[in-house]
């Protein structure tokens, strides 16, 4: 079939795009009005000659995937979704950044239908992009191309990439060789504070070239053709591409080229202007007759027959596979999966390792469990055994090199989730999570079930130092909304810690383990599932109805904290002993459960936990006492070191009795 040349109605519905655009912007009186003014050409190809989508079914899993990593820009995603068919009116256009609406500052996925990823941070959704091209190509080769075969287009701006998580993916995605990822770059030289010639001389073709990107540049934005002709050939490139498109910033409105449309209101004389230079007459959020027929005709048409054509071909598989895609597409779990965890009555192993052996177990019933580890996995044990690294020439495995890349590994795994189908973990030690931290947040502000492994949790890292020591990174994560840490104290409690993040389906799970041996405390093979799913639970009670105190503990402390109980036991002390794995499942619970772990009356309480003390006053009350750690620490034998910071069973008594006579919070440094 012969394409249909670019014609008047296809520069109507590129100034259609410009001027909804500017109208949502005018009337919120805030927003981004440059980057929808100088893109509106090439997005219009790419979503009129390009796009595969199904405005009526707008998760279907192979359809194309778009990703607005300058989310900034957002106004245009929202127009091209309304001019699409997607559920979003012209309405919810005029409530753009309003409370409350379809249409906020910044993409926000699950918002509305057609936002594939939350965006705003930029680079982010460079790396995003890169994962849900990583998860096609998996994808089809598990169950063949039938099944997965799309492409993932990313739009990126000068400031994306700036920004260093923009090289981490980059550079993966060219080790990769995803050749199903088209990144669009919108090169206008600009950026929020003025030209980027004040902060960057990068040569940014030559920069992807050296990643292994096919790269071509496209001199004139405006040149449909020319615009045209680099996608095609970029979908036929067994590298992923870099398209470079010389855009104009604010194009066609006062102050064109100049940061001084960035990221204002034109205003009304602004407005006229534009008018006047692209010969617009029609009134504020007008959308031509003309433009929505070719809209139909190009768009929603051609989803609706791609997905059709889909559905006839996913009905040629065998039953079997048939029926576990459709399981891991809907996030079903096996009925048989619980039973194949291990339980431990005894013996001693470091979390990471019991963590280890669990995921082999998960690996084995659940093919779409993908996982890898910033260039630690031998050391964080997150090694799938059945399976090899996942490269280019065997994108069937399930192991993911991620390199020494960790914010990159934190986007990528976004987009992992993002796609569907898959079940994700990535790994690296505790202290370095602060690489990631943003893309954490995206995690949990998109509601991905994706599921972190960070080992080393603790002072017990011993002679690598305080670079290596985490002291605020197990609170500062606890602070992120809609993220669950559990951080288990025996092999028991890891496994249960597994199942949650595992059963989990609208957060993502980190899991905290430890490099040092953890003996398997008593009662935990009966105890520990439940209890870690209610966040804690009393694990040594007192002998008589009530406890004179509490220790409250998570992770390895909660083994000081029995040898303390029982040191204060022969000081006529009856406390009991509560595991606290995860304070933000316990804070979940009922006021009535929370009162039966930790009665209101029993004003005598200690936490322990080698991390920062701040957070800890929720549960000791202002008469009870936290034994943490608020400052770096020391390279060192791990012994001394814990000693050193009052992590021994004396302390701990100390810091009981204490409480008794003083209410200081903090007992960290007695």
């Amino acid at each position: 079939m012969q394409k249909r040349e670019f014609d008047e109605t296809d520069q109507l519905a590129i100034n259609n795009l410009r001027l909804l655009s500017i109208d949502m912007i005018e009337r919120a009186q805030s927003g981004h009005p440059g980057l929808p003014l100088g893109t509106a050409p090439l997005l219009w190809v790419l979503w009129s000659r390009h796009l595969r989508l199904n405005p009526r079914h707008p998760q279907w899993v192979n359809r194309d995937r778009f990703v607005l990593s300058a989310g900034h820009g957002s106004a245009i995603l929202y127009s091209l979704l309304h001019l699409s068919g997607f559920d979003l009116s012209l309405a919810d256009l005029k409530q753009f950044r309003q409370f409350g609406s379809k249409t906020p500052g910044h993409p926000e996925y699950g918002k509305v239908p057609g936002v594939d990823a939350t965006t705003g941070p930029l680079g982010q959704g460079l790396g995003m992009a890169t994962g849900m091209a990583l998860a096609e190509r998996h994808l089809a080769a598990q169950y063949g191309s039938i099944v997965s075969d799309h492409f993932t287009y990313c739009l990126v701006g000068d400031g994306d990439l700036m920004e260093g998580v923009s090289h981490e993916a980059a550079s993966f995605a060219g080790h990769q060789r995803l050749n199903k990822l088209i990144v669009l770059y919108d090169d206008n030289a600009v950026s929020l504070d003025g030209p980027t010639s004040r902060s960057t001389t990068t040569n940014v073709p030559q920069r992807f070239r050296s990643y292994g990107w096919d790269v071509q540049v496209v001199a004139d934005g405006t040149d449909l053709d020319a615009i045209d002709t680099a996608l095609t050939r970029a979908q036929h490139s067994d590298r992923p591409s870099l398209i470079d498109v010389k855009t104009v910033i604010g194009f066609g409105a006062p102050g064109a080229g100049t940061n001084q449309v960035h990221g204002k209101p034109l205003g009304a004389a602004g407005r006229r202007q534009l008018c006047t230079t692209l010969n617009w007459t029609v009134p504020a959020f007008t959308v031509l007759p003309a433009v929505v027929k070719r809209a139909h005709q190009a768009i929603t048409l051609r989803g609706h027959r791609a997905y059709r054509r889909w559905q006839a071909r996913l009905a040629s598989l065998a039953l079997q596979q048939r029926a576990q895609f459709s399981r891991v597409l809907a996030g079903e779990l096996p009925t048989t999966l619980g039973a194949t965890l291990p339980r431990y009555a005894q013996g001693a192993a470091a979390s990471r390792q019991t963590s280890h052996a669990v995921i082999q177990r998960l690996a084995v019933q659940l093919p779409e469990l993908v996982g890898g580890s910033a260039d630690l996995a031998s050391s964080n044990r997150t090694t799938l055994e059945t399976d090899d690294l996942m490269t280019s020439r065997t994108p069937g495995q399930r192991n993911l090199a991620f390199g020494v890349r960790e914010f990159g590994e934190g986007t990528i795994l976004n987009g992992l989730a993002l796609h569907g189908g898959l079940r994700v973990f990535g790994s690296t030690f505790l202290v370095f999570s602060d690489y990631l931290r943003g893309a954490i947040r995206l995690a949990a502000l998109q509601r991905l079930p994706v599921t972190y492994i960070f080992t080393h949790d603790s002072l017990a890292v011993g002679e690598d130092g305080p670079t290596h020591q985490p002291i605020e990174q197990l609170m500062s994560l606890r602070a992120i909304p809609n993220v669950t840490v559990i951080r288990p104290a025996d092999p028991n409690e890891t496994v249960a810690a597994w199942w949650q993040a595992i059963n989990a389906t609208d957060h993502p799970t980190v899991l905290v383990l430890t490099r040092q041996e953890l003996a398997v405390l008593p009662h935990t093979q009966q105890l520990a599932l439940t209890g870690v799913a209610r966040g804690g639970y009393v694990l040594s009670p007192q002998r008589g109805r009530q406890p004179s105190g509490i220790l409250m503990a998570s992770g390895s402390e909660v083994a000081l904290a029995l040898q303390a109980q029982r040191r204060l036991a022969a000081l006529g002390q009856d406390v009991s002993v509560v595991s606290l794995p995860s304070l933000e499942q316990f804070h979940r619970q009922s006021a009535a459960y929370q009162a039966q772990v930790l009665p209101p009356q029993v004003r005598r309480r200690v936490a322990i936990e080698m991390g920062a003390t701040q957070g800890w006053e929720r549960y000791v009350g202002l008469d009870g006492a936290v034994v943490g750690i608020d400052h770096f620490g020391a390279s060192g034998a791990a012994a001394a070191v814990l000693a050193a910071n009052g992590f021994t069973v004396d302390h701990l008594v100390t810091a009981y009795l204490r409480t008794g006579q003083v209410t200081p919070l903090q007992l960290n440094a007695i």
